[in-house]
């Protein structure tokens, strides 16, 4: 036999020798192509460095590309898919995502139905909308965070990063030539993509204010998101300045949970100040009885973001991003803001009977072509900033026009009666554009749920008749 004959043999044995052997001799055969994937992984998931099928699925014995990427994914946490990766491991975690708040919406649904279409609050989902107004604007403005959005795109845009199932919170770096690291220590920025619009409670709680379009401070300022917007600093939540993080607060456990039969994010939320912080409930001191149907965060809130002028029109001749169906498709909404104001909001009254912040939701004229006129909603609803700080004055509830409800302007309480003079002009209810509600109280704003509401006349006049230091 001569050399040439030994070399042929060789080379034939080499290409018959089968995949498992070859696999044997290098690890799993994802691996002879992507070598650098083996690191980046943290310990609860580095078994998957040699075993990529078990997340990504394909076929770790196949001897081409197109063979191994049969039946593959990319992104194995996307809620779609996450029950065959994510959840050969943790099944009722992904079984309760599939059905929590951040993924249906519930809440979203209810309200917006209830104040754009006049329903009855019909709490729905965001993957079951129609193409009624409420519903059409809820896909084309709305829907653009629920959990069940796909994820496209190995980048993390702090503020643009939103939707990719249990990959929305829980990759925090795509590094070069790595895995990414899943991990359960859910970084702020993850927060950041979605919580950073209404609200804008991610903002706040980092001490950044969004500011008026078109004003002379947005045109000074500097500071920009990635998604055009302008901002300016304003004093960050205490929590944040000692160094702690969202997940401090917020557990998996209320995030990830199927919320029971909880509509609204705040109904399953546990955590709670008293938690952490006693307090002093002395007589004449601020923490004493007469403060006791006051939320922590109805005092110790530095700020809070709110817009008082919004338009809101439907264009049905335009096109428009469509989140739930993941295309362009016909009639367009139209949004134009103006009023920024990053200050302490109005009191209000929760369904506890509790004196709480609320900020205008909705104050706008809105149009569409299903209606005979346009509707004017003027709708406030109860936030918690995450602004905490040192209290605020005592005059700046017991003394302002703005923390009753009525707006800006010059306020006295003289003759046993309250005299009120408005600084902006009335909209078409009546009222002035930055107040929920009139001296009497027999005019006055939406709120998003039964039980809440305005301040009344009396708790207006106890309130400007209390004796402050």
């Amino acid at each position: 036999m001569n050399r040439r004959t030994v070399y042929l043999l060789c080379a034939a044995c080499f290409l018959c020798w089968p995949a498992a052997a070859l696999a044997e001799q290098t690890g799993n055969t994802c691996n002879q192509c992507h070598p650098g994937q083996r690191s980046g992984f943290v310990e609860a998931h580095s078994f998957a460095r040699d075993n990529c099928t078990v997340c990504h699925g394909g076929d770790d014995a196949g001897l081409t590309k197109d063979e191994s990427h049969i039946g593959m994914t990319g992104f194995p946490g996307l809620l779609e898919n996450a029950g065959t990766a994510c959840g050969s491991c943790h099944a009722d975690k992904v079984a309760s995502v599939s059905n929590s708040l951040m993924h249906t919406g519930r809440g979203i649904v209810q309200t917006t139905r209830a104040i754009v279409d006049g329903t009855n609050g019909e709490a729905g989902n965001l993957q079951s909308l129609g193409h009624g107004p409420a519903d059409s604007m809820l896909r084309k403005l709305c829907a653009s965070c629920h959990l069940g959005q796909g994820k496209t795109a190995h980048k993390l845009d702090p503020v643009r990063d939103r939707g990719g199932g249990c990959l929305a919170c829980h990759i925090n770096s795509y590094p070069i030539n790595a895995h990414p690291a899943l991990t359960k220590n859910v970084s702020d920025a993850r927060c950041f993509g979605c919580h950073s619009r209404s609200a804008r409670i991610s903002l706040s709680y980092t001490g950044l204010a969004e500011i008026d379009p078109g004003s002379a401070a947005e045109r000074e300022s500097r500071l920009r998101l990635p998604d055009g917007r302008h901002v300016e600093r304003k004093p960050a939540d205490v929590h944040y300045s000692s160094g702690m993080r969202c997940i401090a607060c917020h557990a998996g456990s209320d995030l990830m949970s199927g919320a029971g039969a909880a509509v609204h994010q705040r109904d399953v939320v546990a955590a709670r100040c008293v938690d952490c912080h006693s307090v002093d409930s002395t007589p004449g001191q601020p923490h004493g009885p007469e403060h006791e149907r006051i939320e922590c965060a109805t005092c110790h809130s530095q700020w809070a973001p709110q817009c008082f002028g919004c338009h809101m029109e439907y264009d049905a001749d335009g096109s428009q991003w469509d989140h739930i169906e993941g295309r362009e498709t016909a009639g367009r909404w139209n949004e134009r803001r103006s009023d920024f104001r990053n200050e302490p909001g109005a009191l209000g009254v929760n369904a506890g009977n509790r004196i709480e912040l609320f900020v205008p939701g909705m104050i706008m004229t809105l149009a569409h072509p299903d209606w005979d006129d346009s509707k004017f909603l003027r709708v406030f609803a109860p936030i918690s900033p995450h602004t905490i700080g040192a209290a605020r004055s005592c005059d700046s509830c017991h003394r302002s026009s703005v923390a009753l409800g009525l707006g800006r302007g010059t306020i006295e309480y003289r003759d046993n009666d309250i005299y009120f003079a408005p600084e902006y002009p009335p909209l078409p209810d009546g009222l002035p554009a930055d107040a929920w509600t009139s001296v009497d109280g027999t005019t006055g704003g939406q709120t998003p749920r039964d039980g809440q509401r305005p301040l009344n006349k009396e708790e207006m006049e106890a309130i400007l008749t209390a004796p402050i230091p």
